[in-house]
């Protein structure tokens, strides 16, 4: 029987350079609104903006990776039901 790849993990300096380019992104735009020289609402507005971007850039990404694995599942399951057929075949050949 076909075994699966063992899945890649990260390395640890991958996971900081992600962490620390979204916090340094999330930093500096977070200094950018607040020294603009505009009013605190429109300085307020543009902040739920900023917030409302990074949360749904987090439920973006959460859903595709779930995609991806229920996709990845759903190929082992049709890559076992093939080789059982052909097991069952290859036994009614001999």
């Amino acid at each position: 029987m076909h075994t699966p790849a063992p899945q890649q993990k990260e390395s640890t300096a991958w996971i900081f350079q992600t962490w620390a380019a979204f916090l340094l992104s999330l930093s500096m735009t977070t200094v950018g609104i607040v020294n603009l020289p505009v009013d605190n609402w429109v300085k307020g507005f543009m902040g739920m903006g900023m917030a409302f971007s990074i949360g749904s850039t987090f439920s973006l990404a959460k859903t595709m990776r779930d995609l991806h694995e229920s996709r990845k599942l759903t190929a082992r399951i049709d890559e076992a039901k093939v080789e059982r057929l052909l097991s069952h075949h290859d036994n009614l050949m001999k």
